[in-house]
């Protein structure tokens, strides 16, 4: 598949601080590609860096195999909207959306014909004369989004579109922009600190941690197949637990976890597993069950938390469906499953690929 942008060692300085390091991935010409990572992760960096706003010091862009390393914003056909909408508070619904059309000089009718579209597509036909003070959240960002495509840019950056939205109001956006990319098939960039979000809208996800690419992958890769501990901890929730390397296992108390054949023994290694895939019986089933005491159960309507204590002291939680739950209750004494965890050393020792993590 041809990729619409093309990052390759971008590094970015500001004084001492490197805000983007090396950065380098692709993404595909009519998908959506997150950039997921916590505040402060170099994310919205490399997205002004590939919208022009901002210089690298290092490395280069290519948009449709051109290189635009130094061009201009306006000479990148990039759309760009913000987490605060930045709209013209002066201007109404429909001259927000026109704007750039007008800057480009088009005939009125074209701008015309061009905003109708635009505003039945957002949904915002009846409140094109209505002010940007007039309009929730929710239709202030949408009218953004109309803004910002139309001038039919080749690709759309998003920056935290929706982080100064409320939850119902991201989810229901969230739907509404990925049908409304079903249906444009824009190439998008979208940044986010919502792993949700991420998984949720992307075909590829680049996950970033203090200014570096950590993992770059679909969102079932990023959540099952994590290559390193941020990742792991990151994206989605998980069990860490600790113990030490011993024959390619993971030594906890009297109880093991397999998947450390990649370390040395006698170091300390992290388990890592997600609650939906610790699973547990009354009886053993195999060498990988840890007998455990069922500390806590809290319901959660569609199903439960279960909070469980291990023969070590360590605290794991399983996320179980109400419906297979039965008696379970505090007190009672079960046999966990931990074979679908994935084994790294502590982090700052190195990273090591899906093949490398497969549990035996």
């Amino acid at each position: 598949m041809r990729a619409a942008v093309e990052v390759a060692g971008l590094t970015k300085r500001f004084g001492s601080f490197e805000a983007a390091k090396d950065v380098s991935f692709e993404a595909a010409e009519g998908k959506i590609t997150s950039l997921l990572g916590p505040s402060g992760s170099g994310k919205s960096t490399v997205l002004r860096l590939i919208a022009g706003l901002e210089r690298p010091d290092e490395g280069q862009v290519r948009l449709s195999d051109v290189d635009q390393t130094w061009t201009s914003v306006q000479e990148r056909h990039v759309g760009f909207v913000f987490q605060h909408y930045a709209l013209f508070r002066h201007m109404t619904v429909r001259d927000n959306v026109a704007f750039g059309l007008s800057v480009r000089k088009e005939s009125k009718a074209a701008q015309e014909k061009r905003v109708d579209e635009l505003l039945e597509l957002v949904q915002l036909s009846h409140f094109a004369h209505r002010y940007p003070a007039q309009l929730s959240g929710g239709q202030r960002q949408r009218v953004a989004l109309a803004r910002s495509l139309a001038p039919r840019p080749q690709i759309l950056l998003l920056d935290e579109p929706f982080g100064a939205l409320d939850a119902r109001v991201r989810q229901d956006l969230r739907r509404w922009l990925d049908d409304l990319h079903r249906e444009l098939g824009v190439t998008s960039l979208l940044v986010t600190h919502d792993q949700e979000e991420a998984l949720e809208l992307s075909h590829q996800v680049v996950v970033m941690n203090d200014g570096k690419v950590e993992q770059v992958g679909t969102p079932s890769q990023i959540y099952n197949e994590p290559e390193t501990p941020f990742v792991a901890n990151f994206v989605g929730s998980a069990n860490v637990i600790h113990g030490l390397v011993v024959n390619g296992r993971v030594q906890f108390g009297q109880n093991h976890v397999g998947g450390a054949a990649h370390l040395a023994d006698g170091i300390m290694a992290h388990a890592y597993v997600r609650p939906h895939n610790v699973s547990f019986t009354r009886e053993s089933a195999n060498g990988l069950s840890c007998p455990a005491n069922v500390e806590r159960v809290v319901d959660l309507g569609w199903g439960s938390r279960i909070y469980l204590r291990l023969e070590d002291g360590q605290i794991i939680v399983a996320q179980v469906d109400n419906n297979d739950l039965g008696d379970l209750g505090v007190g009672l004494s079960v046999n966990v499953n931990l074979d679908k965890a994935h084994v790294f050393a502590p982090e700052g020792n190195g990273s090591r690929t899906p093949d490398e993590l497969a549990v035996t």
